[in-house]
């Protein structure tokens, strides 16, 4: 589309343009100093933001990625450095090969049952660890899961940038986690934590298993009322080659109430890998 991609940021070389995001473009770069290639994550401070102050989205967003970078965990992508160069902000990052688990989401792309209820147990596994210590990712959707079918690879991208959005944005910036994954707490605008992200995971389970959203609605206000009100319908209803015993655990995970979900990610990943 004509961007002009800078030949570096800090001291990272971009080799190419790989992505681009509600949060800006994302890069395959070097690190000169150590012939590393990565991925670059870069966001332009200024951009969108109602408060002309820079120094606080900044700051705000290199602490969110430091705390995602303390997580080492084989299904998440790895952090390497976060910095601020000439107004970008820039997050430094494992170069991750494969496909959004989103170009599975449609129901002429589905990926083998076996193959999703393995691959959301795993992503179930990352959260825990995630939760455990506290950092809740708040935009868990099919699009920010990777998977390399060759190498059978799967990693959570993007820890901790939904917080940064909705903390430097006006409250109509509640929009922007995925409305569609969101959960009725999280719409309300109360305090999220790990039951949060397990309610998108199983949106995510949802709709990898049916190509549908199990939530679905004309206009926003629409959709956060059905969200918030009405049941969803069962997976095996929509797709009536699935066990049985699948309602039971995508019913468990779209629980209104958070109460009513899995008591943690291990609990969800457990359930999956019992029943297949």
């Amino acid at each position: 589309d004509g961007v002009q991609m800078p030949p570096s940021i800090g001291r990272y070389q971009l080799l190419e343009p790989i992505g681009r995001g509600a949060m800006g473009n994302v890069y395959l770069g070097r690190d000169p100093l150590i012939n590393r290639i990565l991925a670059l994550k870069a966001i332009d401070l200024s951009l969108g933001y109602d408060n002309p102050d820079c120094a606080s989205t900044a700051e705000s967003f290199l602490r969110e990625a430091s705390i995602a970078g303390s997580l080492s965990h084989p299904n998440i992508v790895t952090i390497f450095d976060v910095g601020e160069s000439d107004g970008l902000a820039y997050i430094a990052m494992e170069y991750v090969r494969g496909h959004h688990l989103s170009e599975f989401a449609a129901p002429d792309r589905l990926l083998a049952v076996d193959t999703v209820l393995d691959l959301i147990a795993r992503a179930a596994d990352a959260l825990d660890y995630a939760h455990r210590r506290n950092v809740v990712h708040r935009d868990i959707k099919p699009a920010n899961i990777m998977y390399d079918s060759l190498s059978n690879n799967l990693k959570i991208t993007d820890f901790g940038i939904a917080k940064l959005i909705d903390a430097t944005r006006t409250r109509t910036g509640i929009v922007l986690g995925t409305p569609a994954f969101m959960s009725p707490e999280q719409l309300e605008g109360k305090n999220v934590n790990g039951h949060t992200d397990l309610f998108a995971l199983g949106v995510s389970l949802y709709q990898l298993l049916t190509g549908l959203l199990p939530f679905r609605g004309a206009s926003m206000t629409n959709l956060m009322f059905v969200i918030a009100n009405e049941p969803h319908q069962s997976v095996t209803s929509v797709r009536s080659d699935l066990p049985k015993w699948l309602d039971e655990v995508v019913d468990r995970a779209l629980a209104k109430n958070p109460a009513d979900r899995f008591p943690c990610a291990a609990e969800m990943a457990a359930a999956l890998r019992r029943a297949a």
